[in-house]
Protein backbone atom coordinates (compact mmCIF):
# COMPACT_ATOMS: atom_id res chain seq x y z
CA UNK A 1 0.00 0.00 0.00
CA UNK A 2 3.14 2.67 0.47
CA UNK A 3 4.24 2.21 -2.77
CA UNK A 4 0.79 2.87 -4.54
CA UNK A 5 0.80 6.84 -4.24
CA UNK A 6 4.24 6.66 -6.07
CA UNK A 7 3.36 4.17 -8.34
CA UNK A 8 0.02 5.69 -9.58
CA UNK A 9 1.85 9.10 -9.65
CA UNK A 10 4.11 8.17 -12.20
CA UNK A 11 1.91 6.26 -14.03
CA UNK A 12 -0.77 9.23 -14.31
CA UNK A 13 2.03 11.78 -16.39
CA UNK A 14 2.31 9.20 -19.01
CA UNK A 15 -1.64 10.48 -19.78
CA UNK A 16 -1.47 14.38 -18.84
CA UNK A 17 -2.22 14.12 -15.23
CA UNK A 18 -0.05 15.69 -12.51
CA UNK A 19 0.16 16.20 -8.86
CA UNK A 20 -1.53 13.14 -8.66
CA UNK A 21 -2.85 12.13 -5.17
CA UNK A 22 -4.74 9.67 -3.65
CA UNK A 23 -7.13 9.76 0.16
CA UNK A 24 -8.97 7.57 0.83
CA UNK A 25 -12.38 7.89 3.48
CA UNK A 26 -11.78 7.08 7.54
CA UNK A 27 -14.01 4.53 9.26
CA UNK A 28 -16.49 7.61 10.21
CA UNK A 29 -16.68 9.20 6.80
CA UNK A 30 -15.82 12.50 8.35
CA UNK A 31 -12.62 12.95 6.45
CA UNK A 32 -10.30 11.93 3.62
CA UNK A 33 -6.98 10.89 4.88
CA UNK A 34 -4.07 10.56 2.40
CA UNK A 35 -2.21 7.65 1.65
CA UNK A 36 1.38 7.62 3.49
CA UNK A 37 4.25 9.08 1.63
CA UNK A 38 2.21 11.75 -0.14
CA UNK A 39 3.74 15.16 -0.02
CA UNK A 40 2.78 18.67 -0.97
CA UNK A 41 4.67 21.01 -3.30
CA UNK A 42 6.46 22.28 0.08
CA UNK A 43 7.56 18.67 0.52
CA UNK A 44 5.24 18.22 3.91
CA UNK A 45 2.64 15.85 4.52
CA UNK A 46 -0.35 15.84 2.93
CA UNK A 47 -3.11 16.05 5.52
CA UNK A 48 -6.82 14.67 6.15
CA UNK A 49 -9.67 16.54 3.55
CA UNK A 50 -13.14 17.02 5.49
CA UNK A 51 -15.65 15.72 3.40
CA UNK A 52 -18.21 18.32 4.28
CA UNK A 53 -17.76 21.76 2.46
CA UNK A 54 -14.77 21.02 0.31
CA UNK A 55 -14.45 20.20 -3.60
CA UNK A 56 -12.65 16.69 -2.64
CA UNK A 57 -15.87 16.10 -0.11
CA UNK A 58 -17.92 16.89 -2.47
CA UNK A 59 -16.80 14.23 -5.46
CA UNK A 60 -16.97 12.11 -2.37
CA UNK A 61 -20.66 12.82 -1.30
CA UNK A 62 -22.20 13.56 -4.56
CA UNK A 63 -20.38 10.58 -6.50
CA UNK A 64 -18.73 12.96 -9.57
CA UNK A 65 -15.84 14.62 -10.72
CA UNK A 66 -15.68 18.13 -9.47
CA UNK A 67 -12.84 20.63 -11.14
CA UNK A 68 -11.69 23.78 -9.83
CA UNK A 69 -9.03 26.07 -12.10
CA UNK A 70 -5.80 26.56 -10.33
CA UNK A 71 -3.27 29.76 -10.47
CA UNK A 72 -1.76 28.81 -13.96
CA UNK A 73 -5.23 28.12 -15.77
CA UNK A 74 -4.98 24.24 -15.29
CA UNK A 75 -7.72 22.19 -13.77
CA UNK A 76 -7.15 20.70 -10.73
CA UNK A 77 -9.87 17.26 -10.75
CA UNK A 78 -11.18 15.38 -7.91
CA UNK A 79 -12.70 11.85 -8.68
CA UNK A 80 -14.56 9.71 -6.38
CA UNK A 81 -12.92 6.22 -5.76
CA UNK A 82 -15.46 3.47 -6.06
CA UNK A 83 -15.54 -0.67 -5.31
CA UNK A 84 -17.97 -1.03 -7.52
CA UNK A 85 -20.67 1.45 -5.82
CA UNK A 86 -18.99 1.69 -2.22
CA UNK A 87 -16.98 4.83 -2.00
CA UNK A 88 -13.70 4.67 -0.52
CA UNK A 89 -11.58 7.65 -1.48
CA UNK A 90 -11.18 10.81 -4.43
CA UNK A 91 -8.29 11.01 -6.65
CA UNK A 92 -7.16 14.51 -7.06
CA UNK A 93 -5.07 15.03 -10.09
CA UNK A 94 -3.82 18.22 -12.01
CA UNK A 95 -4.77 18.39 -16.03
CA UNK A 96 -4.38 21.39 -18.99
CA UNK A 97 -7.44 21.21 -20.34
CA UNK A 98 -10.86 19.10 -19.70
CA UNK A 99 -13.11 17.23 -22.88
CA UNK A 100 -14.38 13.94 -23.13
CA UNK A 101 -10.88 12.05 -23.76
CA UNK A 102 -9.57 13.53 -20.40
CA UNK A 103 -12.36 12.82 -18.45
CA UNK A 104 -12.72 9.06 -19.74
CA UNK A 105 -8.97 8.86 -18.80
CA UNK A 106 -9.03 9.92 -15.38
CA UNK A 107 -12.32 8.01 -14.71
CA UNK A 108 -10.76 4.84 -16.08
CA UNK A 109 -7.50 5.80 -13.44
CA UNK A 110 -9.70 6.44 -10.77
CA UNK A 111 -11.44 2.87 -11.37
CA UNK A 112 -7.73 1.05 -11.27
CA UNK A 113 -6.71 2.83 -8.35
CA UNK A 114 -9.70 2.10 -6.47
CA UNK A 115 -9.28 -2.09 -7.38
CA UNK A 116 -6.04 -1.68 -6.44
CA UNK A 117 -6.64 0.02 -2.94
CA UNK A 118 -9.46 -2.66 -2.59
CA UNK A 119 -7.51 -5.79 -3.31
CA UNK A 120 -4.70 -4.58 -1.17
CA UNK A 121 -6.28 -3.58 1.89
CA UNK A 122 -7.33 -6.87 3.27
CA UNK A 123 -3.60 -7.36 4.15
CA UNK A 124 -2.27 -3.95 4.79
CA UNK A 125 -1.53 -2.93 8.63
CA UNK A 126 -0.85 0.66 7.41
CA UNK A 127 -4.11 0.96 5.64
CA UNK A 128 -5.99 -0.15 8.49
CA UNK A 129 -3.98 2.35 10.61
CA UNK A 130 -4.61 5.46 8.52
CA UNK A 131 -8.42 5.05 8.12
CA UNK A 132 -8.72 5.22 12.02
CA UNK A 133 -8.66 8.29 13.91
CA UNK A 134 -8.24 6.74 17.19
CA UNK A 135 -7.81 3.49 18.77
CA UNK A 136 -10.25 0.51 18.88
CA UNK A 137 -12.22 -1.91 20.79
CA UNK A 138 -11.69 -5.83 20.53
CA UNK A 139 -15.41 -6.31 19.37
CA UNK A 140 -15.20 -3.37 16.94
CA UNK A 141 -11.90 -5.02 15.57
CA UNK A 142 -13.77 -8.45 14.96
CA UNK A 143 -16.40 -6.93 13.77
CA UNK A 144 -15.23 -4.77 11.33
CA UNK A 145 -13.90 -8.13 9.48
CA UNK A 146 -17.23 -9.72 9.64
CA UNK A 147 -19.63 -7.12 8.14
CA UNK A 148 -20.06 -6.88 4.37
CA UNK A 149 -18.85 -3.64 2.50
CA UNK A 150 -21.42 -0.40 3.55
CA UNK A 151 -22.97 -0.51 0.17
CA UNK A 152 -24.18 -2.65 -2.88
CA UNK A 153 -26.06 -2.51 -5.74
CA UNK A 154 -27.34 -3.68 -9.04
CA UNK A 155 -30.54 -2.97 -11.48
CA UNK A 156 -32.52 -4.66 -8.94
CA UNK A 157 -31.84 -3.52 -5.46
CA UNK A 158 -29.77 -0.88 -3.55
CA UNK A 159 -28.32 -1.73 0.34
CA UNK A 160 -26.66 0.67 1.95
CA UNK A 161 -25.74 0.68 5.82
CA UNK A 162 -24.10 2.39 8.62
CA UNK A 163 -23.18 1.53 11.92
CA UNK A 164 -21.78 3.45 15.04
CA UNK A 165 -19.98 3.94 17.35
CA UNK A 166 -17.26 2.90 14.65
CA UNK A 167 -14.62 2.46 17.78
CA UNK A 168 -16.65 1.07 20.16
CA UNK A 169 -19.16 -0.61 18.55
CA UNK A 170 -20.55 -3.38 21.31
CA UNK A 171 -23.45 -6.27 19.71
CA UNK A 172 -24.84 -4.56 16.73
CA UNK A 173 -24.56 -6.18 13.02
CA UNK A 174 -25.72 -6.63 9.46
CA UNK A 175 -25.71 -8.90 6.70
CA UNK A 176 -26.42 -9.10 3.34
CA UNK A 177 -25.93 -11.48 0.32
CA UNK A 178 -27.03 -12.34 -3.45
CA UNK A 179 -28.09 -15.68 -4.06
CA UNK A 180 -29.28 -15.44 -7.90
CA UNK A 181 -32.16 -13.24 -7.72
CA UNK A 182 -32.76 -13.96 -3.80
CA UNK A 183 -31.15 -10.61 -1.41
CA UNK A 184 -30.85 -12.42 1.97
CA UNK A 185 -30.96 -9.69 4.74
CA UNK A 186 -30.08 -9.91 8.51
CA UNK A 187 -29.83 -6.94 11.01
CA UNK A 188 -28.93 -8.32 14.83
CA UNK A 189 -28.40 -6.31 18.27
CA UNK A 190 -26.95 -8.80 20.88
CA UNK A 191 -27.51 -7.38 24.76
CA UNK A 192 -24.54 -5.36 26.50
CA UNK A 193 -21.93 -3.08 25.37
CA UNK A 194 -18.99 -5.13 26.28
CA UNK A 195 -16.38 -7.70 23.89
CA UNK A 196 -19.32 -10.39 25.03
CA UNK A 197 -21.69 -8.24 23.47
CA UNK A 198 -19.59 -8.43 20.15
CA UNK A 199 -18.99 -11.75 20.41
CA UNK A 200 -22.89 -12.56 20.83
CA UNK A 201 -23.50 -10.79 17.66
CA UNK A 202 -20.27 -12.49 16.05
CA UNK A 203 -21.58 -15.98 16.45
CA UNK A 204 -25.15 -15.10 15.51
CA UNK A 205 -24.11 -13.52 11.99
CA UNK A 206 -22.12 -16.69 11.92
CA UNK A 207 -24.96 -19.11 12.44
CA UNK A 208 -26.88 -17.24 10.40
CA UNK A 209 -24.62 -17.32 7.55
CA UNK A 210 -23.78 -20.80 7.98
CA UNK A 211 -27.37 -21.90 8.12
CA UNK A 212 -29.15 -19.81 5.33
CA UNK A 213 -25.93 -21.54 3.40
CA UNK A 214 -27.24 -25.27 3.86
CA UNK A 215 -30.17 -23.93 2.38
CA UNK A 216 -32.30 -23.68 5.55
CA UNK A 217 -35.65 -21.27 5.77
CA UNK A 218 -35.73 -18.47 7.63
CA UNK A 219 -37.94 -19.95 10.44
CA UNK A 220 -35.31 -22.15 10.97
CA UNK A 221 -32.14 -20.22 10.48
CA UNK A 222 -33.84 -17.98 13.63
CA UNK A 223 -33.80 -21.09 15.23
CA UNK A 224 -30.33 -22.36 14.32
CA UNK A 225 -29.01 -18.87 15.75
CA UNK A 226 -31.27 -19.19 19.24
CA UNK A 227 -29.73 -22.84 19.73
CA UNK A 228 -26.20 -21.38 18.90
CA UNK A 229 -26.06 -18.49 21.31
CA UNK A 230 -27.59 -20.61 23.76
CA UNK A 231 -24.99 -23.04 23.54
CA UNK A 232 -22.06 -20.43 23.90
CA UNK A 233 -23.31 -18.07 26.43
CA UNK A 234 -25.06 -18.38 29.55
CA UNK A 235 -27.69 -15.25 29.95
CA UNK A 236 -26.54 -13.57 26.52
CA UNK A 237 -29.41 -12.70 23.92
CA UNK A 238 -30.06 -11.29 20.67
CA UNK A 239 -32.76 -9.55 18.93
CA UNK A 240 -32.92 -9.15 15.00
CA UNK A 241 -34.41 -9.37 11.49
CA UNK A 242 -34.01 -11.97 9.44
CA UNK A 243 -35.04 -11.64 5.80
CA UNK A 244 -34.80 -12.54 1.75
CA UNK A 245 -36.53 -10.43 -0.70
CA UNK A 246 -37.16 -11.70 -4.00
CA UNK A 247 -36.09 -9.59 -6.46
CA UNK A 248 -38.01 -10.39 -8.95
CA UNK A 249 -41.07 -9.76 -7.90
CA UNK A 250 -40.43 -7.86 -4.89
CA UNK A 251 -41.83 -9.83 -2.02
CA UNK A 252 -40.05 -10.03 1.41
CA UNK A 253 -40.38 -12.93 3.66
CA UNK A 254 -39.09 -11.89 7.44
CA UNK A 255 -38.88 -12.76 10.61
CA UNK A 256 -38.99 -10.56 13.52
CA UNK A 257 -36.87 -11.90 17.14
CA UNK A 258 -37.77 -9.62 19.43
CA UNK A 259 -36.49 -6.71 17.32
CA UNK A 260 -38.03 -3.26 15.99
CA UNK A 261 -40.58 -3.82 13.13
CA UNK A 262 -38.73 -2.70 9.49
CA UNK A 263 -40.68 0.43 7.99
CA UNK A 264 -41.25 0.90 4.03
CA UNK A 265 -41.62 4.34 2.73
CA UNK A 266 -43.02 4.60 -0.44
CA UNK A 267 -43.37 8.06 -2.26
CA UNK A 268 -41.81 10.36 0.45
CA UNK A 269 -44.22 8.70 2.87
CA UNK A 270 -43.88 5.84 5.70
CA UNK A 271 -46.73 3.45 4.08
CA UNK A 272 -46.44 0.35 6.38
CA UNK A 273 -44.73 -0.61 9.82
CA UNK A 274 -44.09 -3.96 9.46
CA UNK A 275 -45.47 -5.41 12.78
CA UNK A 276 -45.38 -9.13 13.68
CA UNK A 277 -48.93 -10.76 14.70
CA UNK A 278 -49.53 -11.48 16.98
CA UNK A 279 -46.42 -10.99 18.63
CA UNK A 280 -42.41 -10.94 17.31
CA UNK A 281 -40.57 -14.24 17.95
CA UNK A 282 -38.51 -14.28 21.17
CA UNK A 283 -35.49 -12.79 20.84
CA UNK A 284 -32.36 -15.47 19.99
CA UNK A 285 -30.82 -17.35 23.04
CA UNK A 286 -33.50 -18.31 25.38
CA UNK A 287 -34.37 -21.84 23.53
CA UNK A 288 -37.78 -20.98 23.81
CA UNK A 289 -38.61 -22.55 20.80
CA UNK A 290 -41.46 -20.44 19.60
CA UNK A 291 -42.41 -18.95 16.66
CA UNK A 292 -44.99 -17.10 14.51
CA UNK A 293 -43.81 -18.23 11.14
CA UNK A 294 -42.95 -16.81 8.03
CA UNK A 295 -44.20 -13.23 7.65
CA UNK A 296 -44.11 -11.65 3.99
CA UNK A 297 -45.26 -8.06 2.14
CA UNK A 298 -45.20 -6.91 -1.15
CA UNK A 299 -43.28 -4.13 -2.77
CA UNK A 300 -43.66 -1.54 -5.01
CA UNK A 301 -41.51 -0.66 -7.45
CA UNK A 302 -39.03 2.50 -5.58
CA UNK A 303 -40.12 1.32 -2.10
CA UNK A 304 -37.58 1.62 0.34
CA UNK A 305 -37.28 -0.64 3.61
CA UNK A 306 -35.65 0.69 6.55
CA UNK A 307 -34.44 -1.50 9.40
CA UNK A 308 -32.59 -0.17 12.61
CA UNK A 309 -31.88 -1.17 15.99
CA UNK A 310 -32.40 0.98 18.73
CA UNK A 311 -29.80 3.47 19.32
CA UNK A 312 -31.30 5.06 16.18
CA UNK A 313 -34.57 6.16 17.58
CA UNK A 314 -33.34 6.19 21.24
CA UNK A 315 -30.44 8.56 20.95
CA UNK A 316 -30.91 10.66 23.65
CA UNK A 317 -30.06 14.92 23.77
CA UNK A 318 -28.02 15.88 26.94
CA UNK A 319 -31.54 17.21 28.29
CA UNK A 320 -32.65 13.68 27.55
CA UNK A 321 -34.82 14.11 24.30
CA UNK A 322 -34.44 11.05 22.26
CA UNK A 323 -34.39 11.55 18.71
CA UNK A 324 -37.30 9.50 17.60
CA UNK A 325 -39.42 7.46 15.10
CA UNK A 326 -40.60 10.57 13.60
CA UNK A 327 -37.70 12.16 13.26
CA UNK A 328 -35.42 9.37 12.33
CA UNK A 329 -38.22 8.96 9.39
CA UNK A 330 -38.59 12.27 8.28
CA UNK A 331 -35.07 12.71 8.13
CA UNK A 332 -34.81 9.93 5.56
CA UNK A 333 -38.00 11.09 3.55
CA UNK A 334 -35.99 14.64 3.53
CA UNK A 335 -32.68 13.40 2.04
CA UNK A 336 -34.52 11.18 -0.45
CA UNK A 337 -36.52 14.11 -1.96
CA UNK A 338 -33.35 16.22 -1.84
CA UNK A 339 -31.96 13.32 -4.27
CA UNK A 340 -29.25 12.33 -1.80
CA UNK A 341 -28.21 8.89 -2.02
CA UNK A 342 -28.86 6.25 -0.02
CA UNK A 343 -25.32 5.69 1.36
CA UNK A 344 -25.03 9.53 1.83
CA UNK A 345 -28.16 10.29 3.59
CA UNK A 346 -27.50 7.13 6.28
CA UNK A 347 -23.90 9.03 6.33
CA UNK A 348 -26.22 12.14 7.29
CA UNK A 349 -28.17 10.57 9.69
CA UNK A 350 -25.46 9.49 12.27
CA UNK A 351 -24.02 12.57 11.60
CA UNK A 352 -26.80 13.92 13.06
CA UNK A 353 -27.32 11.23 15.96
CA UNK A 354 -24.27 11.76 17.04
CA UNK A 355 -24.70 15.46 16.87
CA UNK A 356 -28.00 15.10 18.99
CA UNK A 357 -26.01 13.07 21.85
CA UNK A 358 -23.23 15.77 21.62
CA UNK A 359 -20.84 13.37 19.92
CA UNK A 360 -21.28 10.30 22.58
CA UNK A 361 -23.64 7.63 22.06
CA UNK A 362 -25.09 6.16 25.06
CA UNK A 363 -25.64 2.81 22.57
CA UNK A 364 -24.95 1.35 19.08
CA UNK A 365 -26.93 2.64 16.27
CA UNK A 366 -27.26 0.93 13.40
CA UNK A 367 -28.89 1.43 10.05
CA UNK A 368 -29.93 -0.45 7.02
CA UNK A 369 -31.82 0.53 3.74
CA UNK A 370 -33.15 -1.35 0.74
CA UNK A 371 -34.29 0.27 -2.20
CA UNK A 372 -36.18 -1.99 -4.80
CA UNK A 373 -35.85 -0.97 -8.43
CA UNK A 374 -35.53 2.31 -7.61
CA UNK A 375 -33.71 3.57 -10.70
CA UNK A 376 -31.22 5.15 -7.98
CA UNK A 377 -28.30 3.25 -9.16
CA UNK A 378 -27.67 6.60 -11.04
CA UNK A 379 -26.58 7.96 -8.32
CA UNK A 380 -23.94 6.06 -7.37
CA UNK A 381 -21.61 5.40 -10.58
CA UNK A 382 -19.90 7.68 -12.08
Amino acid sequence: MEDLPALVSAHARLIGCSDTVIYVTDLQQLSLVPLPGQQNEAGEPLEPIKIDATMAGRAFRAVEIVQARSADDRRRLWVPLLDGTERIGVLGTTVSKVDELVEWRVKQLASLVAVMVVSKRPHSDSYARVVRARPMTLSAEVMWNLLPPGTYANEDVVVSAALEPAYEMGGDAYDYAIDGSRLHLALFDAMGHDTSAGLTASVAMGSCRHNRRQGMELPEIGEAVDAAIKEQFTGRFATGILGCLDLETGLLNWVNRGHHPPLVIRGGQLVATLESVPIPDPPMGFGLGFSVGLLRYQLQRGDRLLFYTDGIIEAKSPDGETFGLDRFVDFVIRQEADGVSAPETLRRLIQAILRHQSGRLQDDATVMTVEWRSERLRQLTL
